[in-house]
């Protein structure tokens, strides 16, 4: 059985659970808070989490985790079958993960852990790569109704876990309304927060970052 590695307060650790979720693949959930042991590096060669356990060995970084899902898991397929569209939806997922969640994450400590303001360098650093980043899934995206068309793949199930923070971010560190921004992100989160799975990891996330600030002596 697949192991899955993390805690449910991290939001790639949740990418990778929705997708074992939606496939309806059963696995076992194992609460790892990352960490620097050989032991655990031995599993994520970063430190990082999620990690999968898979019967040739552990995987790490979501977008690989997500294609061994793919390719390995039976259930409904998450990646077109036409090679250029299946690329798009890659591409989409990279717009989220390095142009939203990647450049958001260096204020996460002022936006939701209370460890106190970044600097302004920092700011000032994040905020065009935010911007560039909405314009690109604007123009890449057909939200019709799922973020690379008709079918929901693995770009809505990165954005999901991805653009609610970055917005979280804009609104509390810059006092900024990222729809402006990407205005059709809305109506996407809406129809992804209707899936039952999607509700189910919402309740895990609310009792895991709980469970997180306990196990780090965070308030709040």
């Amino acid at each position: 059985m697949l192991k899955l590695l993390g805690f449910p307060a991290s939001n790639y650790y949740n990418m990778v659970k929705m997708a074992l979720m939606e496939k309806g693949a059963e696995y076992e959930d194992v609460r790892v808070y990352s960490g620097s042991s050989e032991e655990f590096l031995a599993k994520s060669a970063m430190g990082k989490v999620p990690a999968l356990e898979t019967p040739d060995g552990y995987l790490s970084e979501t977008s690989v985790i997500l294609d061994y899902i793919e390719d390995t898991v039976d259930g409904p397929s998450f990646y077109p079958a036409d090679p250029y569209e299946r690329a798009r939806v890659r591409e989409l997922i990279k717009f989220s993960e390095l142009y939203l969640e990647l450049p958001a994450r260096r204020c996460f400590g002022e936006a939701f852990f209370g460890t106190g303001p970044v600097s302004q360098e920092v700011k000032d650093s994040v905020r065009p790569v935010l911007e560039k980043g909405c314009a690109a899934v604007r123009r890449r995206g057909r939200f019709s109704p799922y973020l690379a068309g008709k079918d929901m793949t693995y770009a809505d199930m990165v954005f999901l876990h991805s653009y609610p923070m970055a917005a979280g971010v804009a609104q509390i560190v810059f006092d900024w309304d990222l729809s402006k921004e990407l205005p059709e992100a809305a109506d996407l989160l809406e129809l992804l927060n209707e899936s039952p799975v999607v509700k189910q990891i919402v309740a895990d996330t609310a009792q895991g970052m709980k469970e997180f600030r306990e196990a780090y002596g965070m308030k709040g």
